[in-house]
């Protein structure tokens, strides 16, 4: 068995008692650390955090209402330029039609998020919230992102706050973390040089959370990015949790290439387990580190949930998104509950303020 240097012995001690890591620090466990190690210390962490021993999961739907998108992100296969004969916008009908579904199996949080489409007015965004809140006002609106945001401002001439003003009257409940990416200025040039900067992310998250939304934060990992930056994007998260304790939650998952113009090699399972541990360790004041079984793959994301994760995220009806690369997983509620038993928990179903709304008890079922 691998023996652990002193430094990297005393960073594990001090983060699995809650202790805060440095970036430093951080980049010392990524480059020195070996796997278990990390794994071990995350999961005592996580059971610190967590001593009901619960694994937890939503029941969702992501919802694209539109693929055309101006932003031209060298690492996504599903949008389509405006005008493109392939590019769509959801009729109202057919998106109602789809909560309708997600409602009918007792489903809970709907994700609505589209490409960025300047042709769209505020108007058109506050409407989908009312359409929906109108037909289903028990549905939370988990909704949008960041660089979805930056648009609508952008389009009306608000701010950030007064855009989510206007969301919140409409119905939003809650924003999602996408669009962040790797929050480092010179990873965005090179591969999102369209979007708003890692300083705007920032920016509209604090606004959505000045306003009194809660939201999550995620990174995309495995494009160009160093081992360095990835440590600098966790710090970033958990400044701004400092400051707000806005975020809910961290997901992280790897970058998909398929029919995508971004060429470098994947990331292997070890290294999302990696990623999953370093953030357990890293966000100390992030109370919920998700895994993602849409990117990862059903049993790597069971992995996970030893490796620092307590929430095994979203049961995801007709996910298009990672989809359009040729990465397809299926889990379905029985799938998701059967694999966080296999990892020695217990199943949950949450929703998206991650309030429990029933425990699968295994005597009971």
């Amino acid at each position: 068995m691998l023996t652990l240097t002193t430094t990297v012995e005393k960073l594990l001690e001090k983060a699995e008692a809650g202790g805060r890591l440095s970036a430093e620090d951080g980049l010392h466990l990524w480059d020195e650390a070996p796997l278990y190690a990390l794994g071990r210390a995350a999961d005592a962490r996580r059971r610190a955090l967590h001593p009901n021993n619960l694994g937890t999961f939503v029941v969702d739907r992501n919802i694209n209402y539109t693929n055309a998108c101006t932003a031209d992100c060298s690492f996504c296969a599903f949008y389509r330029k405006p005008g493109h004969p392939d590019a769509y916008r959801l009729p109202k009908e057919e998106l109602l039609r789809r909560v309708g579904e997600l409602v009918a199996i007792q489903g809970t949080q709907v994700l609505l998020q589209g490409g960025l489409d300047p042709s769209l007015p505020l108007a058109y965004y506050e409407n989908l919230c009312r359409a929906i809140k109108a037909q289903y006002p028990q549905v939370h609106l988990h909704s949008f992102s960041a660089p979805e945001i930056d648009l609508m401002s952008q389009v009306s001439g608000l701010s950030y706050r007064e855009v989510f003003a206007r969301l919140k009257a409409a119905g939003l409940d809650s924003m999602p973390g996408g669009g962040a990416e790797i929050l480092v200025d010179r990873v965005r040039q090179a591969v999102s040089p369209k979007k708003l900067s890692a300083a705007g992310w920032c920016a509209v998250h604090q606004a959505a959370h000045d306003s009194g939304l809660k939201t999550t934060a995620t990174m995309t990992y495995g494009m160009v990015e160093t081992p360095a930056e990835r440590i600098e994007h966790l710090v970033r998260v958990r400044e701004l949790q400092d400051h707000t304790r806005g975020f809910r939650a961290f997901i992280p998952w790897s970058f998909q290439r398929g029919h995508t113009v971004l060429d470098v090699p994947p990331a292997g399972g070890s290294e999302y387990l990696k990623v999953i541990a370093i953030a357990r360790l890293l966000l100390d004041n992030v109370p919920n580190i998700q895994a993602g079984w849409v990117t990862e793959g059903p049993k790597l994301a069971q992995l996970a949930l030893t490796f620092g994760a307590n929430d095994f995220g979203g049961i995801l009806i007709d996910e298009v998104v990672v989809g359009a690369t040729g990465m397809v997983y299926r889990v379905d509620r029985d799938e998701a509950i059967r694999l966080i038993r296999g990892a020695g928990r217990t199943p949950a179903q949450r929703n998206t303020k991650y309030e429990l709304l029933k425990v699968f008890d295994a005597d009971a079922d």
